[in-house]
């Protein structure tokens, strides 16, 4: 039987409180509930997550479980972390974990799972990149929800750098570790490269920061990290730079127009020279709030979007500078989307008055 217990009863790990029990599945009802490519929601470098059912209290309840890939290099080590980094954080912008398995499967190897609250609307990567749905319709995030997006992340960022006792990097964030709930609020997940700062525990140290040479994925590590330096809270800010250029052109960083020291980074600075519209996402340009096409637009509400989408694009500009101390902190990036949100919300309700 495959124990699905809290959190707390993972070895090593400190209880929090607040975990909520969830009762045992038997191995056959595991892999009824997991069973079929059909329920994978995604595949990384080391599992797939799969959307799962559970049932407590007489009710079921919809889960999306990341089955880790043991046999991959670094899948026990991502696994050890990732509890290491969920145990103890609680934020509105992080995926919430429900419950973590560590077993043995039907053919005697080692079975390895974490549950979370399952995300109804997918991840970010899907909503940028992937618009159109099975009935051929698209779906488009508006400019006020790609705005609250980028303030999430941040908020999320924003307390894990400043996490007590202890400090934490995410070090790989990108839109497919973003997940939005049915509300379409963001939570940051994938912890399986995070790491911690300042751990005076020897042998967590070696978990979080020893265990593995890979920090983050390409086109959304910093640089640094490429010349082997240590990782740091600036290293997420560059992340986080080249997220919100990611979010406002449309345009992933690892594009084939981008080569040597061509860059998103570079392609949007030139461009906010004299030739900003046109780099922006154009769905930003065409579309209601609400989703649906607007034509004409008129020139006064195209004039408030472009204005509140370069004052964004600044900011992934000083966040994704090429040495890390020269770039924005998240706290600072944090407090200017929210004053470019209030400014846009309030010259759209004059504008439209």
């Amino acid at each position: 039987m495959v124990v699905l217990g809290s959190i707390d009863s993972m070895p090593g790990a400190l209880s929090c409180g607040g975990d909520k029990e969830w009762p045992a599945m038997e191995q056959r009802q595991k892999m009824g509930a997991l069973g079929g490519s059909e329920k994978r929601r995604g595949t990384g470098s080391f599992g797939s997550v799969y959307r799962g059912t559970m049932t407590n209290d007489g009710q079921e309840v919809i889960v999306a479980v990341k089955v880790l890939k043991l046999q991959q290099r670094g899948a026990y080590q991502s696994f050890v972390a990732e509890c290491e980094a969920l145990r103890c954080i609680r934020h509105r912008n992080l995926v919430k974990i429900l419950t973590v398995c560590s077993s043995i499967d039907f053919t005697g190897l080692d079975f390895k799972a974490l549950v979370f609250e399952y995300m109804p609307n997918g991840n970010l990567d899907e909503w940028l990149h992937n618009p159109l749905l099975e009935d051929g319709n698209r779906r488009v995030l508006n400019l006020s929800q790609r705005i609250d997006i980028a303030i999430d992340v941040a908020c999320a960022l924003e307390y894990l750098h400043h996490h007590k006792p202890v400090p934490i990097v995410h070090c790989d964030l990108k839109p497919s570790n973003i997940l939005l709930d049915n509300e379409k609020v963001a939570h940051l997940g994938d912890f399986g490269l995070a790491r911690f700062l300042h751990q005076d525990d020897t042998s967590l140290a070696e978990i979080s920061s020893g265990w593995a040479t890979r920090r983050g994925t390409i086109g959304y590590a910093a640089p640094e990290y490429g010349q082997g330096n240590e990782v740091s809270i600036h290293g997420d800010a560059y992340s986080y730079g080249i997220l919100l250029l990611e979010m406002f052109t449309g345009k992933r960083p690892t594009d084939g127009e981008f080569v040597n020291d061509f860059n998103l980074h570079r392609y949007v600075e030139l461009a906010l020279r004299d030739q900003a519209t046109c780099v922006v996402d154009q769905d930003l340009l065409s579309a209601t709030e609400d989703g649906n096409k607007m034509t004409p637009m008129s020139d006064r509400i195209t004039g408030i979007r472009m204005a509140s989408i370069i004052s964004i694009m600044k900011t992934g500009i000083l966040c994704s500078k090429e040495l890390p101390t020269d770039r924005m902190r998240i706290s600072d990036a944090m407090k200017e989307l929210l004053g470019i949100r209030e400014k846009y919300h309030t010259d759209t309700h004059i504008c439209e008055d």
